[in-house]
Formats: C-alpha cells, structure tokens, sequence
C-alpha cells in the first residue's frame, strides 16, 4: 500500500528531518515512552517531539553494565547504554529529555543519565493509584512540563495554541483507532507489524504529514481485496514492544499465528483515548492521559489492566495470548503468573508467557515454545 511505504519512508529518514526543524531553530524534545507525556505540549510551544522508543540492540544492554545495576528492566537499560555510550544518534540531537517516573527503572534512567551525561533531564512523577488526588498531582507535574517547554522555546503555550495541539492529536489517535478496528476482521487486512510500525512512527514523525498518510492508508483499506487469514489469530501483549524488537511478531508468524491486537504501555500509544475539547485544555490532558487511559502494571490495583486484557481478546476474536515481558520488570512478571487462570475462565483461552533480554540467543528457543503454543492451539 503506497500509504505504508510512504510512511517507513518518512520513519527511515526520521534523523533528516530532525535535522532540517533543528536547522530552522527548533527545539528537539525527547521523551521516555509510557503514554504519561502528551506531545500536545510539545507541539503547542512550537517544539519537537520525539519519542526514545528504539531498542532491540543487545550490544547497547551490555553497554549499560557499567553505569547502572544489571537487575533494571531490559528496555531502559539499552537506553542507557544507547545515550552515554553515544551510539544513538536521536540522543545526541535531544535539546533535553523528559522522563515520567513510573517505577524504579525510568527513575534509574533519569538518575544515570543526570550523572554521566551533560543532557538537560526533566524528570516528574507519576502517581500509581487513580484518584482526584493523583490527578491532581499528575496535572502539577504537567504545569511544571509547560513551564519547562514555555523557558526552553520562549513561546507561550496559549489555551489556543495548546487546543490546536490537542486536536491534531485527537485526529491521529482517531485514526489508529479506525486503522485498528479493520484488524477484526477474519480477513489479513493489515499485518502486526505494520500496524506496530504506525505507533512507532506516530512518536517521531511529522504530524501533518503522518495524520494524512493515515487518512490515505484508510481509503487503501476500504478498497483493497484482502485475503482469509489462516492460522490462529493472537493477542499480544507486555510491557515494552520497542521500535527494532521486531522478534517477537516475526517469530509468530513464521510459525503460522497472527497478531491481531497488542497491548504495551510503552511502544503501543495510547490511541483509544480521546482528550476533551469542552473543558480547560490542561486539566482536559490529565484526565485523558492519566484517568481514562488504561493503567499500566505498575498501577494499583492492577486489574484494569487485566480486565482490559480479557475485553479484546473478546473483541478480537482471539485464539491464544502470548505474553511478552523484558527481563526484571518485575510489575508484568508478577501478573504473569495469575493472569492464566483469570484468563482461562473468563474466556477458556491459554496464555504463552516469554522473556527477553534483547539476546539473540533466545530466538531458538523462543521459537520452539511458540511453535509448541500455536500447534496446540490448533489441535
């Protein structure tokens, strides 16, 4: 589909044009992936957003061992070992980074980097319980965002301006989620990681530019012929499915299953959410990024999260849940363990729990257990 091709285009050449808005005297604002940092506020202040969602190297984990403990989730520590070792270019361009602390790995992140590196590093809390005093308290933390961005760009950020980010946002998401429905269907409409690829793209490309391909790539959609899909349709979901750790699908699919949903709080943003344009547009972000999207594990209670789980299973007519988690996450590690039989008797499915650290070693007998998990499906 041209859309789609245009689209890789534009995230293959994303260093470019990067390039060419700093030239014209843009800020370039990196942020850590998690679904607690509205790019609304980014883009208000006339700035650059730009998501830290690459990962998958192996070589940039082990670059992490001497800077920070071995036992941080797999994810930040290739982030850390990616930015002071300075092999990732995205860091290198950032004119600062901002950092929601969700739990012990994103604060181990903000903390090293503050250490060993001379970047401008904006960490701010994130509560873990959802209450109107959480939200309060997200919403402070958002004011001190755009007090930051407003001293960074010497731009104001207006309710105006802030509400015409709001709905060029609200559009994108809009789109993910008509883009995301076709994937019910019984036929191949669109593969996992062409969709996974429109998330990752969504966090570092232009939006005008990307808002219109989607609105193409929906027309290519309602006209193409597709074909029946065969072998059992998959449910994947985790904590951290990052731009470069492809494996994980493509091992799914070479032994015959098709993902046809994912749920990850960092690599999969959080499209179903829709911010309100009848109320102020600050207080209108914490509600939407804080309040209505689905809490991640680390949350209290976690059962949202599960219970959210168990609503597109059913909603996608899913077959089988493989369960993808990075190594020391230990929020994921420990649903992992009750959520089978949670998921066994709400729906009758099975779940294939895996682990990563971003090792080559592990595909082999990673694919033997999927493998094993799609025959048995099938039987």
């Amino acid at each position: 589909m041209e859309a789609l091709d245009h689209i890789r285009s534009r995230l293959a050449s994303g260093l470019t044009g990067l390039n060419q808005e700093k030239k014209k005297g843009k800020k370039i604002i990196g942020y850590i992936p998690g679904g607690y940092f509205p790019e609304e506020l980014v883009i208000a202040a006339g700035a650059v957003p730009v998501c830290m969602i690459r990962g998958g190297d192996h070589s940039a984990v082990e670059a992490s061992i001497a800077y920070v403990d071995r036992w941080i989730d797999t994810f930040y520590r290739a982030q850390i070992g990616s930015c002071i070792s300075g092999e990732d270019p995205y860091y290198r361009m950032l004119d600062a980074l901002f950092v929601p602390i969700t739990d012990a790995n994103s604060r181990a992140l903000s903390d090293t980097l503050m250490y060993h590196t001379d970047m401008d590093i904006f960490p701010f809390g994130i509560p873990h319980t959802k209450s109107e005093d959480g939200c309060r308290y997200y919403l402070h933390g958002l004011t001190k965002v755009k007090d930051k961005l407003e001293q960074m760009t010497g731009t104001e950020i207006t309710g105006e301006r802030l509400a015409d980010a709001i709905a060029v946002c609200n559009r994108e998401r809009e789109l993910l989620r008509e883009i995301c429905r076709f994937r019910k269907s019984p036929d191949m409409a669109l593969s996992a990681q062409d969709f996974v690829m429109l998330n990752h793209a969504s966090m570092i490309v232009d939006k005008a530019e990307f808002i219109q391909n989607l609105e193409d790539l929906v027309r290519e959609l309602q006209e193409i012929e597709t074909a029946a899909m065969k072998g059992p349709r998959i449910l994947l979901t985790g904590s951290t499915l990052a731009m470069g750790d492809y494996k994980i699908i493509e091992l799914i699919e070479s032994c015959g299953g098709n993902v046809v949903i994912e749920e990850f709080a960092e690599g999969i943003i959080p499209y179903w959410i829709t911010v309100k344009t009848d109320a102020d547009p600050m207080g209108a972000l914490a509600d939407a990024y804080f309040t209505d999207r689905v809490a991640p594990a680390w949350f209290r209670p976690g059962d949202e999260r599960l219970e959210n789980l168990i609503q597109l299973a059913g909603d996608f007519s899913v077959d089988g849940v493989i369960w993808y988690q990075l190594m020391y996450r230990e929020s994921y590690k420990m649903q992992s363990f009750y959520f089978p039989e949670m998921l066994r008797k709400e729906t009758g499915l099975s779940m294939l729990t895996l682990e990563s650290d971003y090792d080559p070693a592990e595909t082999g007998q990673m694919s033997t257990r999927i493998e094993t998990y799609i025959e048995s499906i099938r039987r």
